[in-house]
């Protein structure tokens, strides 16, 4: 696979995107802050390149076998057109003000190759219709998808065989919508998970897609084990499903990073409800990007809740592409560790009567903890008799331990119901005195507060065995010596 040295932007002609990865660096070399070279027929071309992340291409490139899917070439050449272009984020730039990436900088990048079936140890402990990712690659023999309703299909890009399914798949954008992260797993994903519902199909059981890191490096020796999982989710005019995405990790002190990336689009008059689970290493690094185009009537949900990571990053963008669409969000963050948390969330309303609603809340449990929270609603000139809400609330628990939040509420349109909120905290006395003046003692009080401050996130997902077991979860974390049940 061939990677373009620049953005389209700096080209007089589309073709002249196609000079090679490495002529590239061996330009880039002489020069590693500017690049300019001469294609033939064309004037000279000039682009920005920085070299680690050229270096990360570079080894992207090498790891990954050419494909003959033309959506999965689209996506690799849109993500590539502007990748060299782009410098890897430092703490200047305002997105990443408050998140250090040098953990992943300072380490040796190695993308993973396909796990061998003969080393895995895992088992597949659910009776949903589950879709196994090991370290981003699709594990048929570890799924056991049940049989959905005619038209559905989840599994592999490269394996569809439905003509209507690949032309719907062919006229999606595979565009650069998000920043260097995304385009890093557009160039390394080795495929595409694709889940397809058809015109007004309602599919009834929620769908796991379970994604195991297996791969991990220890701390010292600064190798850090790389994949890139990718979903795209296309829902038709009136249909519906429930999406559960689980990060997991075996092993809780081995580094990896999960470079991850999901599209969903939703129809006019569809409904998405998407659950996304966040339990990863420790020492790992967590990196999502959740991008949703929401078409007039639809409605999309999501609940989250990310206690995992050493790094954890979610940018979420959506987008109201019509009038009269809903949209939930609902997040809970916990730091129980040296861990960053951070959320980026942008909610884009164009259209009337659309409606909004965004609840974020974090508990940070540790000294070296910190949270981040950057949410964005903004409200364009034409989006009247909006309803959109916003409220960030966050626990800190130990002394030094911080939260920066940055709610932001933008409205131009004037006939609107819009209002956000931020409070930041420990416990309150009088809350603890409550528990305590009713023979409670301190410590099980605290406990008894902090979980019920988790809970209003918790009790919306959908599925009770998704909710139990996200609720054991966090009363291990908040108590390890508890048993589990």
């Amino acid at each position: 696979m061939a990677l373009s040295a620049l953005s389209p932007t700096f080209s007089t002609n589309p073709s002249a995107s196609s000079t090679s990865l490495s002529k590239t660096r061996r330009i880039t070399q002489k020069n590693p802050k500017f690049s300019v070279f001469t294609t033939p027929k064309f004037t000279p071309i000039s682009a920005l390149s920085d070299p680690y992340v050229l270096q990360i291409a570079e080894t992207l490139e090498d790891s990954l076998p050419s494909t003959s899917s033309t959506p999965l070439q689209k996506l690799r050449i849109s993500s590539s057109d502007t990748l060299l272009s782009t410098p890897w984020p430092s703490r200047k730039d305002e997105p990443f003000r408050f998140t250090d990436t040098s953990f992943i900088k300072n380490s040796r990048i190695e993308p993973i190759q396909p796990p061998s079936l003969s080393s895995l140890d895992v088992s597949v402990d659910t009776l949903l219709p589950t879709l196994s990712i090991v370290d981003g690659y699709i594990m048929d023999s570890l799924s056991q998808l049940n049989e959905f309703p005619s038209g559905v299909y989840v599994g592999s890009l490269l394996r569809v065989d439905s003509e209507a399914i690949l032309k719907r798949v062919s006229e999606y954008e595979f565009s650069s919508k998000g920043d260097l992260f995304w385009l890093l797993n557009g160039v390394g994903t080795p495929d595409v998970v694709l889940v397809y519902v058809p015109e007004g199909c309602k599919v009834e059981t929620p769908l796991l897609l379970r994604y195991i890191s297996v791969e991990g490096s220890d701390k010292e020796s600064k190798a850090l084990p790389f994949s890139n999982p990718r979903v795209l989710v296309l829902v038709e005019k009136g249909g519906e499903i429930s999406i559960v995405e689980e990060y997991v990790g075996g092993d809780t002190d081995k580094c990896y990073w999960t470079n991850s990336v999901m599209e969903v689009v939703v129809g006019e008059g569809a409904k998405v409800s998407h659950s996304y689970i966040q339990n990863q290493s420790f020492n790992a690094a967590h990196i999502k990007w959740t991008w949703v185009q929401q078409e007039s009537t639809s409605k999309y949900e999501h609940i989250e809740v990310s206690t995992g990571g050493k790094l954890s990053r979610h940018n979420i963008h959506i987008q109201q592409v019509g009038p009269d669409t809903v949209t939930e969000l609902s997040t809970f963050h916990m730091c129980i560790s040296d861990q960053t948390q951070d959320l980026h969330s942008k909610l884009v309303l164009d259209h009337p009567r659309g409606v909004s609603q965004q609840i974020h809340k974090c508990i940070v449990a540790h000294s070296s903890g910190q949270a981040v929270f950057d949410g964005n609603v903004q409200v364009n000139r034409y989006a009247q008799q909006t309803d959109a809400g916003q409220l960030t609330r966050s626990l800190l628990l130990e002394p030094r331990a911080t939260v920066n939040v940055k709610p932001n509420l933008q409205i131009i349109a004037d006939d609107v119901k819009c209002s956000h909120g931020a409070a930041i905290s420990d416990l309150e006395e009088d809350q603890l005195f409550y528990f305590r003046a009713r023979g409670v003692d301190a410590e099980t009080a605290r406990k008894a507060l902090i979980f019920s401050f988790a809970a209003e996130v918790v009790d919306r997902f959908p599925n009770a065995s998704i909710r139990k077991k996200v609720e054991t979860h966090i009363r291990e974390l908040l108590d390890p010596s508890r048993p589990s049940r």
